[in-house]
């Protein structure tokens, strides 16, 4: 039996919006959204909050303990490296990556990830070559193996801040596999992701409409977002870094 695992990379000192894994809804800090929604996907063994050695980054650890996670303390810069050493301590066998901006991914959607990387042979499988689902609902999946290998060879500092960006760029020697949203999940324009203020607002305002139920899914927040349109001018001008993932 592999052990599968979800590593969550999470620090406080994001440039755009510090600290915004710990920003509240309900009086809940975005990360525990995360964790509790994950916690659902009875497949993971284990989830690991990947954070860094800085100080500020002690509150992340404190939530993980408190919230009876496990937690790894590596670079803040070396993403890939971060993400393999935790995948190494905690002897994972294949890795699920889900970073914090991602509060509110969809547990169906991580299961349906699994299940397809599972059952086929590959090396990466991911939602987002290309982007159909909404911006948040991001998955990917990958071996400890595959993710040395990255490791070994990969030299740019986008490689080592992108974890999959080695993967992707080389569809001939890694074999990627895709599921792409179903025709009511579809809406790749939309962003449910964590990167600015403007951001929080929106993804405030949807989890309060949805407390205290915690487990809403990817097509009720989208019902809710039709039957609200209004509610889509809040971070339609946020501009996203690119590679967005």
């Amino acid at each position: 039996m592999k052990k599968i695992i979800s590593t969550v990379e999470a620090r406080m000192t994001s440039a755009r919006l510090p600290g915004k894994v710990l920003k509240e809804a309900v009086g809940m800090p975005m990360l525990e959204v995360l964790i509790r929604r994950l916690k659902k996907v009875d497949q993971l063994q284990e989830i690991v909050i990947a954070t860094t050695t800085n100080k500020a980054d002690d509150a992340i650890v404190e939530l993980a303990r408190n919230m009876k996670v496990s937690f790894f303390r590596g670079s803040e810069e070396d993403v890939l490296s971060r993400v393999l050493c935790a995948a190494k301590e905690y002897i994972a066998d294949i890795i699920v990556e889900i970073t914090g901006d991602c509060p509110l991914v969809d547990p169906q959607i991580v299961t349906q990830a699994i299940n397809l990387y599972m059952k086929n042979s590959c090396d990466y499988v991911c939602n987002i070559e290309p982007v159909t689902f909404p911006i948040g609902m991001d998955v990917q999946i990958f071996s400890t193996d595959v993710l040395a290998l990255v490791d070994r060879e990969s030299v740019t500092l986008e490689d080592r801040e992108h974890v999959s960006w080695f993967i992707r760029r080389q569809p001939k020697r890694f074999k990627i596999l895709n599921f792409s949203a179903p025709p009511n999940l579809f809406w790749p324009d939309l962003s449910l992701t964590l990167d600015e203020y403007e951001d929080y607002l929106l993804l405030k305002n949807i989890i309060e409409h949805f407390s205290p139920d915690m487990h809403f899914s990817c097509g009720q927040m989208l019902d809710y977002l039709r039957n609200h349109p209004e509610l889509l001018e809040i971070n339609k001008n946020v501009k996203r870094k690119e590679p967005s993932r």
